[in-house]
């Protein structure tokens, strides 16, 4: 394991990579909400308990101008989440921690407030099923919040009633009507989401003498009472002047299908109006403009056998009673000639021009896409110039200054400050010190038998050379639609670089960032370009003189762990391969994952089968590593086990006649698509590198003790 005898010893390790507990134990940044009036940025951080089986997050402020240093605002064992700031300045989030003032009830996901001069948080709203996301609008004090409500339930306190009695009597089953009946690793019903808006309520006891700070409770508002399961896994923005909620709301079609179309909700009323319904197309909404008037649409193309999606940007104009009246026809085309999935995160104050993220070539920058402006509305600028991806962009209200969380391959998300005029981005304090690593990272690159160029990024640890080559791990990202952009903490290659590997994460056909050409290369045939890519990349670079060609191995998760068993089955060129929540045999998978409506639009019957490992398993004279949880419901657990059972019984390493054999399965009752309890992730990566080491190296590294093997 990366655990070391330096650990015993009370010693540093070199660096966070070189012990588990160490690595495991650095702080994770996630969000980041800003002020209306700029002052203050807010951010979510993870840390690891005491006893290392979880993490619990907290608030912390940074300083937009970046000269003080970041400070904590929350703490609880409970933690907190989802902040969210009010046009006043006060900051509202969400934590199941309890409340002060009524001790004895049970604890619930409740919304709570920081006040904008500071102060004790405190409990705000409290509900049995509790909240879940927060929205407020950004020019009034309106604010929203989304939560679950038993299907059948009236109002609030029959729903609280109906929840109580479902726990008290242990009830834990669903009657279904409808699909899917789960997602990820979530069983769906009998709650669906519905959106609130959240009001004054009335003074329990008017006139009663209290505090000054006291206020009326205040209450939820049903916005969408008949949404039944439309507003499972939507996307919602509020306008600034709180007036109106645009969502994607899943539509059921025939034969178990759906998409998304895209509604309008108006506050005062409630009264839900379709604006973009087409066949074929689904419609998610951004940000919408300072003056209230246009909304940014993402539209995405239902999949064929024949194509892969198509994902553009437009805009609405939302300004008129009759707005949506036409459907697409009212759609204004934003930058189609770009060449890019964009993601919109945030308009300009002065309405001006939007700011974006896309992949692009092994990043994911920020540009800004111009709107107004007869020459110059739909011009795309790249604003930062770096190899990192921005998330969770905002613009602060100058119009001069964006702020963003930026990750690579060489720092976990750190908050950063963007210049929109010149560009470039600067690190904020931050509340954590950037982890420190050992060995250098590159971009490679070849060329593939079409043409096409193939781009990668290789990790080399310190020392790789000519007398001393590495030994080489072929990681193979999920998605597939997807980028070797952004730190992960699943797949993370310094923990393996710190143990002296190489690894190399190639972008291969259907990657994006490259244009649509390139998904193109690999739709409905995932065992040509995409495999061919792999193995081009993999020979460019085992030529290297820093690099052992005698040792290498494959490894994969999701559609990566798909392709480590396709390569298992088409070539004997690696020594070990790990293959995690894989897809093993596709005529079983697509009728049984959560999204199967989804996946068979993508291939037919006869290309699942000629695309599927598992008809390849007689070839397989690999190790491998098989990793699965049972909580899975993207890639079901049935993947893993027939995996299994058809390596012990048909590969050409089969179990012999004492039931040994060169395969391991590492299976996790309660973990679901990732691995995601902080003890399971040290067993993951210790018993990863036990089976490298035992298959490269050999060397025979002890598993985890926590095994009891």
């Amino acid at each position: 394991m990366a655990s070391t005898d330096a650990e015993t010893l009370g010693e540093k390790p070199e660096t966070p990579f070189h012990d588990l507990d160490h690595y495991l134990a650095i702080p994770r940044v996630a969000g980041l909400a800003l002020s209306p009036d700029g002052s203050r940025l807010v951010t979510t951080v993870a840390t690891l308990n005491a006893k290392g089986t979880e993490y619990g997050t907290a608030l912390w402020e940074l300083d937009p101008a970046g000269q003080k240093q970041a400070r904590r605002i929350t703490r609880s064992a409970k933690g907190e989440a989802g902040a969210v700031f009010a046009a006043g300045g006060e900051l509202y989030f969400s934590s199941a921690r309890p409340d002060p003032e009524t001790p004895e009830a049970d604890p619930v996901n409740a919304l709570w407030m920081l006040p904008a001069d500071g102060g004790e948080a405190r409990v705000v709203l409290t509900r049995a099923g509790g909240v879940s996301a927060l929205l407020a609008a950004k020019d009034t004090g309106a604010l929203f919040v989304n939560a679950a409500v038993l299907s059948g339930s009236t109002d609030e306190d029959d729903d609280g009633e109906r929840r109580k009695a479902r726990k008290d009597n242990k009830v834990a089953a669903i009657l279904h009507s409808g699909y899917p009946v789960r997602y990820w690793d979530a069983d769906l019903g009998p709650a669906q989401p519905r959106l609130f808006a959240v009001e004054p309520g009335e003074e329990q006891e008017p006139g009663r003498p209290t505090t000054v700070d006291a206020a009326a409770p205040l209450q939820l508002r049903n916005l969408t009472p008949d949404a039944g399961a439309g507003l499972r896994d939507a996307e919602s923005v509020v306008s600034p002047d709180g007036k109106t909620i645009y969502s994607s709301f899943a539509k059921p079609l025939a034969r178990a299908d759906s998409r998304s179309v895209l509604v309008a909700i108006d506050v005062a009323t409630g009264t839900r109006k379709v604006l973009l319904d087409t066949q074929g197309m689904s419609y998610f909404p951004g940000p919408v403009s300072p003056d209230n008037r246009t909304l940014v649409v993402l539209s995405e193309s239902d999949t064929t056998p024949e194509a892969a999606p198509q994902v553009r940007l437009h805009l609405l104009d939302v300004s008129s009673p009759a707005a949506g009246a036409a459907g697409a026809a009212a759609l204004t085309p934003l930058a189609h000639d770009w060449d890019r999935w964009a993601r919109p995160a945030a308009w300009l104050p002065d309405g001006s021009a939007l700011l974006v993220t896309a992949d692009e070539d092994g990043a994911s920058p920020v540009f800004r896409i111009s709107v107004g402006g007869r020459d110059t509305a739909g011009r795309v600028t790249r604003l930062t110039a770096d190899t990192a991806a921005y998330t969770d962009v905002v613009a602060a209200p100058d119009g001069r200054t964006a702020y963003a969380l930026r990750s690579s391959y060489e720092f976990p998300p750190e908050a950063v400050r963007i210049d929109l005029a010149g560009g470039g981005a600067v690190r904020l304090p931050a509340p954590a010190e950037r982890p420190q690593y050992q060995g250098s990272l590159e971009r490679v690159e070849t060329t593939a038998a079409d043409g096409a160029r193939v781009p990668a990024y290789l990790a080399l640890p310190e020392g790789a050379s000519a007398g001393s080559p590495a030994p080489l791990l072929l990681w193979i990202h999920g998605g597939p639609l997807g980028s070797w952009n952004a730190w992960t903490w699943r797949w993370n290659p310094w923990l393996l670089v710190a143990q002296g590997y190489a690894v190399l994460l190639p972008d291969p056909a259907l990657s994006t960032g490259y244009g649509q050409d390139y998904i193109q290369r690999g739709w409905g045939a995932w065992g040509k370009a995409p495999f061919t890519d792999l193995m081009a990349i993999t020979d460019a670079v085992v030529q290297r003189p820093d690099i052992d060609e005698t040792r290498t191995a494959a490894m994969g998760g999701s559609f990566g762990g798909y392709m480590a068993n396709w390569v298992a089955g088409q070539t004997d060129r690696f020594k070990a391969i790990v293959t995690h929540a894989s897809l093993w045999a596709l005529d079983q998978f697509g009728p049984t994952t959560d999204a199967a409506q989804y996946w068979l639009k993508e291939m037919t019957a006869q290309m699942a089968l000629e695309n599927s490992p598992h008809l390849h398993v007689e070839n397989i004279s690999t190790p491998m590593l098989v990793i699965h949880g049972d909580k899975d419901y993207r890639v079901p657990i049935g993947e893993g086990l027939r995996l299994w059972y058809e390596l012990l019984s048909k590969s050409r390493l089969a179990a012999d006649e004492n039931g040994d054999t060169e395969h391991r399965f590492l299976y996790f009752p309660d973990e679901n698509h990732w691995i995601l309890q902080p003890q399971h992730a040290k067993v993951w990566y210790g018993v990863v590198e036990h089976f490298l080491a035992r298959n490269l190296l050999d060397k025979d590294l002890p598993v985890p003790a926590e095994l009891g093997l």
